[in-house]
């Protein structure tokens, strides 16, 4: 099924007798999500309104997040956190993952972007919440929820999202000496000071890498001063600013997971798992490959880990039990019918 508009979804929906799987690319599925007959929103695309001045955008769900990208590029504009950009991928697929790069660290998630939204519920009901402004929303903040729900309460149609000129100058320092657990410290260092850093990460064979960002007479100065700063943790050198977007791997085979933890409970965590494949937002987030059916044994700590290929879905630690009742609240509320029960 493929709509071409929001009335055609919103009857679709409407007369649905079997559990739908919203899908624009299909690039951010989890083991365990499709399942059930593909409802495809790639026909819901284009720019509704752009206002570069403003810094905001309105663009319907199935608009190809590279199409967004470029329309943006062209006024010298930009997503500020950073999407990865994966082929066929859509922009509200992007928003329902809360897909968030590494610039998350300095700009926030997809979600602090998101303005505003226009979904279909699971009883066919076209909704809008938010705008085109920040702070107008009242009562109940749909436009968060809507973030990172991954089709579960209702399908896209339309996003409106806050945009960031692009910098003008750009420069990453590597500390190729470190490995990932030891890596932590420094970019720990290099976040808590006065440096306004946009990203910070580890990858193997490039060591810590952290990036400034800003007029470059700005990142000349934070360049020398961090540099000076993390000289304790060893040698200080250029570093690779392609590297950037390369912190979403896949597993080269068996399982990919992804690790969510306090940056002061990474080197704990990395101390029990084989090498990863990248370490983001600080130490934050954690990627590694495990071979298939392979759950990792990790000690206790705050965050959650997801399997995100491979044949089963699993996140642990299983949910707490009063969020599991506000989850299935939630889906009762705006799905009473579990039309996205898959």
């Amino acid at each position: 099924m493929r709509p071409e508009t929001e009335d055609d979804l919103s009857q679709l929906i409407r007369s649905a007798s079997a559990p739908l799987s919203p899908i624009g690319g299909g690039t951010r599925l989890n083991p365990g999500e499709g399942q059930g007959e593909r409802l495809n929103v790639s026909g819901l695309r284009g720019v509704v309104l752009y206002e570069p001045a403003a810094l905001t955008l309105v663009v319907r769900a199935g608009t190809p997040l590279a199409e967004v990208q470029a329309a943006l590029a062209a006024e010298g504009q930009m997503l500020a956190f950073e999407p990865d950009a994966r082929p066929r991928s859509t922009i509200g697929g992007v928003v329902a993952a809360n897909a968030s790069g590494p610039r998350r660290v300095q700009a926030g998630a997809c979600r602090d972007a998101l303005l505003g939204v226009r979904y279909v519920n699971g009883q066919g009901e076209i909704v809008k919440n938010g705008g085109r402004v920040m702070k107008n929303v009242t009562g109940y903040d749909l436009v968060k929820l809507m973030a990172g729900s991954r089709g579960r309460l209702g399908v896209l149609t339309e996003v409106a999202l806050k945009t960031a000129p692009i910098p003008p100058c750009v420069a990453t320092l590597a500390l190729p000496g470190l490995d990932a657990a030891g890596s932590v410290a420094a970019l720990t260092t290099a976040l808590t000071g006065p440096y306004d850093v946009s990203g910070a990460a580890w990858l193997p064979g490039q060591g810590a890498l952290i990036r400034i960002e800003g007029l470059e007479g700005s990142v000349a100065i934070r360049r020398r001063a961090l540099t000076e700063k993390l000289a304790g943790f060893g040698e200080v050198a250029e570093g690779d600013g392609a590297s950037w977007s390369r912190m979403v791997p896949t597993a080269p085979e068996g399982d990919l997971w992804r690790i969510i933890c306090r940056p002061s409970e990474a080197p704990a965590l990395l101390t029990t798992l084989p090498q990863p494949l990248a370490v983001d937002w600080g130490g934050s987030l954690i990627w590694v490959a495990l071979p298939a059916g392979e759950v990792p044994a990790l000690p206790k700590w705050s965050g959650h880990a997801t399997r995100v290929s491979g044949a089963a879905a699993l996140t642990l630690p299983l949910p707490d039990p009063v969020v599991a009742r506000l989850n299935a609240s939630l889906s009762e509320r705006f799905d009473p019918r579990r039309i996205f029960a898959s």
